[in-house]
């Protein structure tokens, strides 16, 4: 006996629904039933489309969230229920699974929630070339799978526990080796690297690529308990504890990365956060990048440089930037990278420095930016906050409200996302001229983005991982990023 189960239907019965980065929701609606569902759709839409065979591997990774373990499990027992080989890769980062899958020709499957609290957690696939793409994900809710009738208590669980019979730990040890032989020997050597530990699973091969590279690692803030470290909006409290940390320990700069290691964090020698879209104008500039794609949201510095043979703006999510950078290679252009605001930084090429080559990573990738970001201040015997000051100096700011439901969030933007540009401007000068001045362009690439007269922008938009509405500003201080944020979240928390 089976059960038929439809993907798009149970999208809607359990909540766990896909976004910008893989399929999403609260733990206690990820049941073992739903997981094994979503993975049966992901492995059959593999199958059907020749990118894997029964029998082979598909390696399974996760974060350190209390609930991923059992949502591993249950990934792997479908894997296994439906003749493939179930791989488990341990704890690692989703770059470190994704390389070492890639690597092989082989689907990977990485259980994380990212970024997001731990009451929530999430599943990434991977093709054998690397992550789904939107029209695989359109592929994949289409499906019906066939459920077991007697694999599943009545409140989801599996019967019977799942055992891993095949592990390895190739996949933390690559992505290790994959920095150790790319970067020059010892290039950290006298620098004082504070590493952010928490509760990433990235922390301890960042520990260790550091240390081999030469540099003093301090660990810091190692945590049993999961942290939601968002990379776009820092916590106030890592706000505090990174300048109290680079002041007391005198550090040359802070690394960090947020729960599945993606996302990257790193800070200049104050202890103050970089922005991530600036951070990967750095990365893209060691590699000697010819071409970048980067989301709407990124900084606009990004231009301003003229570093770049070619710049591309997308929708924002990776799979978006990724669809850029294929876009980019087909056309002939070599050196293809792309990032996102939240730092993660993608490779479509292979890249080439001082005769080594680091090859493609097609995915978010957060260790990648904090080595580029060093290795550019200490070639030019530069502090980090001095490197930045040769940037234009274009300066964002982000965060977001909580709890705001994103079909909510759609009917409050959708005045300013009419027919034309004009009605656009018009709906938008009501709304937002007596804050920010008069309006000369309105972007809907994705949400709403919005540019004055003073070159300043705002940039309200629903996010695509969780009940939240953003608030992107950008403009020419500091300071007056800080009034602008200020004020566009008013504006959203008066929406609430």
């Amino acid at each position: 006996m089976t059960e038929q189960m439809n993907i798009k239907a149970l999208m809607q019965t359990s909540g766990v629904k896909f976004g910008t980065s893989g399929a999403r929701g609260l733990v206690v609606d990820m049941t073992d039933k739903v997981c094994y569902a979503y993975t049966l759709a992901f492995l059959q839409y593999l199958t059907e489309h020749g990118d894997i065979q029964l029998g082979d591997q598909v390696a399974v990774a996760g974060d350190l969230r209390p609930s991923s373990p059992r949502m591993m499990a249950a990934v792997g027992a479908a894997i296994s229920d439906a003749g493939f080989v179930p791989l488990s890769c341990g704890f690692v980062s989703t770059p470190a699974v994704a390389l070492y899958a890639m690597k092989r020709n082989m689907a990977c499957m990485m259980v994380t929630g990212s970024h997001i609290p731990d009451d929530r957690n999430g599943i990434k696939f991977y093709k054998p070339t690397g992550e789904i793409l939107k029209g695989d994900e359109q592929g994949m809710t289409a499906k019906t799978v066939s459920l077991p009738a007697n694999r599943f208590a009545e409140d989801g669980a599996l019967l019977v526990a799942f055992a891993w019979a095949d592990k390895t730990d190739v996949a933390y040890h690559e992505y290790v080796k994959r920095f150790l032989d790319f970067f020059p020997s010892n290039m950290l050597a006298g620098q004082r690297i504070g590493i952010y530990e928490h509760s990433s699973v990235a922390r301890d091969c960042m520990l260790e690529v550091v240390q081999k590279l030469g540099a003093e690692a301090i660990s810091l803030g190692r945590s049993d308990t999961f942290i939601p470290v968002d990379t776009e909006a820092v916590r106030p409290e890592d706000v505090v504890l990174a300048k109290q940390w680079a002041s007391e320990l005198n550090l040359d700069c802070i690394i960090s990365a947020d729960g599945d290691g993606d996302r990257p964090l790193v800070s200049d020698e104050f202890g103050a956060w970089l922005r991530g879209d600036v951070a990967g104008i750095v990365c893209a500039k060691y590699l000697h990048a010819k071409a970048v794609v980067t989301p709407v949201s990124s900084n606009s510095a990004l231009e301003a440089t003229n570093y770049f043979e070619k710049t591309t703006r997308t929708r924002i999510g990776s799979p978006f930037v990724i669809e850029a950078m294929h876009a980019d290679v087909f056309s002939g252009i070599n050196a293809v990278v792309g990032y996102e605001a939240n730092g993660g930084f993608l490779s479509a090429t292979p890249l080439v420095k001082n005769a080594k080559t680091l090859s493609a990573l097609p995915t978010r990738d957060a260790l990648i930016v904090p080595l580029t970001v060093l290795g550019t201040a200490i070639a030019a015997k530069q502090s980090i906050s001095a490197l930045l000051k040769t940037l234009p100096q274009r300066f964002t700011a982000s965060d977001r409200v909580q709890n705001f439901a994103a079909e909510k969030s759609e009917a409050r933007l959708a005045d300013l996302k009419q027919a034309n540009a004009q009605a656009n401007i018009f709906a938008a000068n009501h709304l937002l001229q007596a804050m920010f001045g008069d309006v000369t362009d309105v972007d809907i690439t994705d949400g709403v983005r919005v540019t004055f007269a003073s070159s300043e922008i705002v940039h309200l938009r629903p996010s695509g991982n969780a009940p939240e509405l953003r608030c992107y500003v950008e403009a020419a201080s500091e300071s007056r990023v800080q009034a602008m944020l200020l004020q566009g979240m008013g504006l959203l928390e008066s929406w609430k």
